[in-house]
Order: C-alpha cells, then structure tokens, then sequence
C-alpha cells in the first residue's frame, strides 16, 4: 500500500482509539493521521512525536452534526492521495446515564454525519467502523442504556444502519464483545472472562484493544469488495493474514 495513503480517525481520545492511532502512525502504508476531536489529545500528539510520523488534529470544540461534516470535509479537501476513514467513537461507560436520545446523539447522529461527509468528499471507499458485538435495529428500546443491555445494542444497531446508509461505498463493522485494555471494562471482568474463553461463544469472546486496531487496519490494506460484519473469529482472521 503506498505511503501516501492517509488515514482519517475519529473517536481518537478513547482506548481504542488510542490503540488504533498507535497502530497507524506505526505503520508504514500510512504516510498521515488525520483525527477529528473537540480538543487536543497529548497522547496522540507524543506518539506521533515519537514515532516521527505526520499527524494533523482537526479540533471540532462544538460537536454536533454539522460542525462535523464541514470539518471532516474541510480535513479531507487538504488530503492529497488516497484517504482511508476510520471511526471508533462511542459513548463508552457512560451510556446507563443518558436518555435514549442523548445515547443516539453521539453514536448515531455523529458517526452518520461523519460517514456521509467522507462520502460527500469523493476520497473515501472504505470506512472501518467500530460498533458492539450485540449490536441489533431492532432491540427494545426500554430499560437500561448499559453496555450490553438491550436499549444499548439497539443504538449501535441503528448507528451500524445509519452508517452504512451515509457513508462511502464499503462499510467493514467491527463487533467487539468486551474490551480488554478499555478504561471502561472493569478491572475484575478483565482478569476472571479470559478464563472461560473455552465455553464462551466465540463471537462474544474478550478482545484487546491493539487487536481491534489491527484489524480495523487490515481491512483498510486489503480493501474489502463487499461491506462486511467482524466479530471476534473474523477479526482474529484479518490480523493473522495481514502482512507484517
């Protein structure tokens, strides 16, 4: 892949994210990291420092829908090659304490306008997205918004529609089941899960986050055909095959 290919990220000041910007500026089919954020990430800023690699913050301080499309659009119009998106942004642990609508104002109503601004630009035809392992449209909408409860895979489900119904012309889906490495997983399931890897279904099984940030990375490098959903087997697969 050539080094002239940059790679647009949003949701970076997160675990994952994090992960996911280590990886990239780390790797040599990138030539740039572009990050859409309300502010600063000195994390971010260190690694691409150490790493002697080009990263370009774009600060969108009032995240709402249209701030974001003009930004992601202004950020893309600067890019010249090839430009690959990427987007793990979620509300994390917080979710319980939101109203349903709060919940679909980050996960659905940011990703979409981010998807459909890389759509708009004309330089994007892949988008690597993050979404929940359980993820599903038509869940019921009432009771708990915790991670894992129904009201919350409702809302990733209709964050993986609205994406795949704004966004570039290949959508790959990346299902994570729980995070190991994640600020938000607690400390006790981190340890004790692992464990009983050999009953858990293997779709639902632990994750790091490094590990989603390869495979979010190996689908950029390949370019799949075809939109595609990845859960833990699928990911496992992608960072096997992909060349070091």
């Amino acid at each position: 892949m050539s080094s002239t290919r940059t790679a647009i990220v949003l949701g970076g000041s997160g675990s994952v994210g994090l992960a996911l910007l280590h990886e990239l500026l780390h790797d040599d089919g990138f030539g740039a990291v572009v990050t859409l954020s309300r502010r600063s990430v000195p994390e971010a800023v260190a690694m691409a420092r150490a790493a002697d690699r080009r990263l370009v913050e774009t600060l969108v301080p009032e995240m709402q829908p249209a701030s974001l499309s003009a930004a992601t659009l202004a950020a893309a119009r600067d890019v010249e090659g090839e430009l690959e998106g990427f987007s793990v942004l979620g509300v994390g642990s917080g979710t319980a304490k939101l109203t349903l609508d709060e919940h679909r104002a980050v996960d659905v109503a940011l990703n979409e306008a981010f998807a459909r601004a890389l759509r708009d630009s004309g330089k994007v035809q892949h988008l690597a997205f993050m979404s929940a392992a359980a993820a599903d449209p038509t869940a019921k909408t009432t009771g708990s918004g915790a991670a894992g409860m129904a009201r919350y895979n409702r809302v990733k489900g209709e964050a993986e529609a609205a994406v795949r119904a704004s966004g570039p012309a290949i959508v790959s889906v990346f299902r994570p089941a729980m995070i190991i490495g994640s600020q938000h997983t607690p400390w006790l399931l981190e340890k004790t899960l692992p464990l009983f890897s050999f009953v858990t279904p293997a779709k639902y099984r632990s994750i790091r986050v490094d590990q989603i940030a390869k495979a979010m990375i190996a689908t950029a490098k390949r370019h799949p055909e075809t939109s595609a959903v990845y859960h833990y087997p699928e990911m496992m697969a992608l960072i096997a095959g992909s060349p070091r």
